[in-house]
């Protein structure tokens, strides 16, 4: 038989998710999305001859925000 009254109940250690990895992670992706990004953004604007709606480093924010979250999930 089990003494409830003495034992003291186990509380487990919430942990928090892996920030600085995701954002490390974050970092290094948009870093390296921004190249392209600049790329595709000129010859998009020399092509229409116009400026795109969206800029090279929101395109390139939008990208790692897309793939990021892909690396955490597999």
């Amino acid at each position: 038989m089990t003494d409830f009254t003495t034992d003291t109940p186990m509380l487990r250690v919430r942990q928090a998710p892996p920030k600085r990895e995701y954002y490390a992670y974050f970092g290094l992706i948009f870093l390296a999305t921004l190249p392209l990004a600049f790329l595709t953004w000129t010859l998009t604007a020399a092509r229409r001859m116009e400026l795109p709606e969206k800029g090279p480093i929101a395109k390139a924010w939008t990208q790692a925000r897309i793939i990021t979250p892909h690396i955490f999930s597999a």
